[in-house]
């Protein structure tokens, strides 16, 4: 090669794929907006003890964080023609709320 830059490239055409990603954030919102509303019922249901409250508080406030996430995550899918990547620290705090809602959601079944 003789060093010449490269041609500036072309517009990608994402297609359906941010659409695609936007309803996949919109579902997992939806999953976990279930379990948060299904672990109040649970501690709610047959006497509450501050143990299942705690839990169920606390599935609410992952539930919360999650919603925060995905909402901007959301926003940036439908706002711009070619989005930005999910940064790291969103994509970790996004994946330990998941986990820890379903830990709290089995920990309130069992």
């Amino acid at each position: 090669m003789s060093g010449a830059a490269d041609p500036a490239p072309a517009d990608r055409d994402p297609g359906l794929q941010p659409e695609r990603t936007r309803l996949a954030w919109r579902r997992t919102t939806l999953s976990g907006t279930v379990v948060a509303v299904l672990a109040a019922k649970t501690a709610l249901h047959g006497g509450a003890t501050p143990a299942s409250v705690l839990a169920a508080a606390l599935c609410c406030a992952l539930w919360l964080a999650f919603l925060r996430i995905a909402h901007g995550r959301i926003r940036t899918l439908a706002s711009a023609n070619r989005p930005r990547a999910l940064t790291p620290p969103h994509a970790t705090a996004a994946a330990l709320c998941t986990v820890a809602l379903a830990l709290c959601g089995a920990f309130l079944v069992l």
